[in-house]
């Protein structure tokens, strides 16, 4: 090779690694945050039961429960859809890992021995050839000079899957202590109704011996009886479908905590009443809430993938410049391998430009492109999904605290004329249906505030799921 051929070889290598950041391809679109989306969320003002304070990762801290604390600690270390996800981001990790080696050159190791013997009919005098033997090493190496950012855009979209993989695993998290402690709390509040049923059932079995003892002293009467019978049946068909609930309950915060159904949790089979905040939920604003969102951050990184690969593809349209090189010995002899004549070696570009295949490559292209404006559209709806998911939380979980006030106050006054009931029918002021109708009502009052109770941690769970907390570890 001549100095000025060298030079020129040179000289093209410099300038493709001075052009390899470049990419050609449009250029990715914008992800935007809705200007709406940065202040205060609608259904916070003027509540009590919520704070501009910056929302907390760990939630479920803030219900004060050891048992609770626990069942998340376990879900997080034991839960298989986290496996899973972990293993996914693994592997997406280790294809970035396989995208940046094209940032390297690639070589090679060779070598070869061989004994061989021309043919008479190939030899200029007409005899047969002697044997002789042949010996080979060398190392070859190429490096691709990205010249038009096809590397470059790869590992940008390589970086970008890891990155959306990084999120979905988030998206897990999240959604994982949000189920566990609903479970948890579903198991408590199918319990603190069972109670309520129980405590009505005995306040109605007094009742129906109360009948029947006035019936058998000839002061009842038997339609008296049968109502009583009937109000007390009614309120025991209640028992088997809230333990069914409870059990169920159980059942699935095993699956959650990785364990099968008979190891279930249980101090979960057991809690009485369902967890309660005793302070209001620190829900911070609008965008902090897109910022900690990993459904969020997944759709951008995915948007920001499929942008990546348009470029790739583009690229595809323009030929392909190596750099490559070999050194090495061939010998007659295995010890004359080192000696200086028998080194060998040879260096330049080498351009290659698939032209066939330029209808493929513009079909590649328009095919990312769509993939991209597909990407952008997800991403413009989960920032629209996760408004309306927090806002519609924060609103169920505000009204369903006025209807258990009102619930409340409705049950202590059945409470009262049930009372007052009782006693106007011991003094023979009312008959017997004013006193089965008033405990009828203070029954369904009671049932209703535990029910109601059951809702205000399920929405308040669901506030803390749409704000994003436990993704964080």
């Amino acid at each position: 090779m001549t100095v000025s051929s060298l030079k020129a070889v040179l000289s093209v290598g410099v300038a493709g690694l001075t052009l390899a950041a470049c990419a050609v391809g449009p250029k990715a679109p914008d992800a935007v945050i809705p200007p709406a989306a940065s202040g205060a969320f609608i259904s916070a003002p003027g509540s009590t039961a919520v704070t501009a304070a910056e929302a907390r990762d760990d939630w479920w801290r803030l219900y004060a429960d050891p048992v609770l604390d626990g069942l998340i600690a376990q879900a997080f270390a034991e839960n298989n859809q986290l496996e899973a996800a972990e293993a996914n981001l693994r592997a997406v990790r280790a294809s970035l890992s396989e995208a940046r080696a094209g940032r390297f050159p690639t070589t090679g190791l060779s070598g070869s021995a061989s004994r061989s013997q021309g043919s008479a009919a190939t030899s200029p005098t007409g005899t047969q050839l002697p044997e002789a033997d042949s010996y080979s090493l060398g190392l070859d190496a190429s490096y691709e000079i990205d010249l038009f950012g096809r590397v470059g855009s790869s590992i940008r979209a390589a970086r970008a899957d890891a990155d959306a993989q990084a999120a979905a695993l988030d998206v897990i998290r999240v959604s994982v202590a949000a189920e566990t402690a609903r479970a948890y709390a579903d198991a408590c509040s199918a319990n603190a109704q069972i109670a309520v049923a129980e405590r009505t059932l005995a306040l109605q079995q007094n009742t129906a011996d109360l009948t029947q003892r006035l019936l058998e002293g000839g002061a009842g009467t038997g339609l008296d009886t049968a109502r009583a019978q009937a109000a007390l049946a009614q309120t025991r068909a209640t028992l088997p479908s809230l333990r069914a609930g409870r059990d169920g309950a159980v059942y699935r915060l095993a699956t959650l905590t990785g364990r099968t159904p008979i190891e279930a949790s249980e101090a979960a089979r057991s809690c009485a009443h369902p967890p309660q905040l005793t302070q209001p939920i620190p829900i911070g604003d609008g965008a902090a809430l897109l910022a900690r969102r990993p459904d969020v951050r997944q759709a951008e990184r995915a948007l920001a993938a499929a942008a990546a690969r348009v470029n790739v593809a583009t690229a595809s349209l323009y030929p392909t410049i190596s750099l490559g090189g070999s050194f090495g010995s061939t010998a007659l002899d295995a010890g004359e391998l080192g000696n200086d004549e028998n080194y060998r070696f040879s260096f330049g570009p080498l351009i290659s430009w698939s032209f066939p295949n330029i209808a493929v490559a513009r079909a590649r292209i328009a095919q990312t492109g769509a993939l991209t404006e597909a990407a952008l559209a997800t991403f413009d709806q989960t920032v629209l999904s996760a408004l309306q998911e927090t806002e519609t939380a924060l609103t169920n979980y505000a009204n369903e605290l006025d209807r258990r006030a009102a619930l409340t106050e409705a049950r202590d006054q059945a409470a009262t004329a049930a009372r007052l009931s009782r006693l106007r029918f011991d003094a023979g002021a009312d008959n017997f249906l004013t006193v089965l109708d008033s405990e009828r009502t203070l029954a369904g009052a009671d049932a209703a505030l535990a029910q109601s109770d059951a809702l205000v941690t399920t929405y308040q769970i669901a506030v803390f799921k749409a704000l994003a907390g436990g993704w964080e570890t």
